[in-house]
């Protein structure tokens, strides 16, 4: 099979299901976020981290391929049986924030981001979940998009900015606080 299939040489894509949208269409613009958070994730996943950040770092990215998967796929007209995104999968977000937190010091300040390539990886996977966030939230607008998705990219920012706190603890390399000019 050949990688390239020259359909899309005139800016249009296939939806799974058939459906032919341009490739700025809103929803191709969801799923394709979420592919470059996926690459970040996968950056971050390759930096001197624990074990145990790395394991949970392969389970995002597997969630991440179902939303894309479900992101893909035209709510009508698809046929295709896609994995489900679950609430224990939120669940996990919240509870590897919750031991992490167990760990870190109090956040009293803003945190500017830096530090260290693996922090400042999970900063911009940080902003890239962000931004795809709102682009699922205004598609849900306008089609179908399961509300788990929504909440998953919410947390999973979430629990970017604390990993890259968690990295900055475990290294000893200290926040870099924002303290505003007055």
């Amino acid at each position: 099979m050949k990688i390239y299939t020259k359909t899309g040489d005139k800016g249009y894509t296939s939806l799974i299901g058939g459906t032919r949208v341009a490739k700025h269409h809103i929803r191709i613009e969801s799923y394709g976020t979420i592919d470059e958070l996926n690459s970040y994730i996968g950056l971050i996943g390759d930096q001197d981290i624990t074990l145990h950040d790395k394991e949970v770092l392969k389970q995002i990215q597997d969630r991440l391929f179902t939303i894309g998967s479900s992101l893909a796929a035209d709510p009508e007209k698809s046929r295709m049986v896609i994995p489900d995104l679950h609430l224990a999968d939120i669940e996990l977000l919240e509870q590897e924030m919750d031991k992490m937190n167990e760990q870190l010091p109090e956040l009293r300040h803003f945190i500017l981001p830096g530090g260290s390539n693996a922090i400042s990886y999970c900063h911009i996977a940080r902003c890239v979940c962000r931004r795809a966030e709102r682009i699922t939230v205004h598609l849900a607008e306008e089609s179908t998009v399961d509300e788990k998705v929504n909440i998953y990219l919410n947390r999973l920012s979430d629990y970017l900015f604390t990993l890259a706190r968690k990295i900055g603890n475990d290294n000893n390399i200290p926040e870099n606080q924002w303290i505003p000019r007055i």
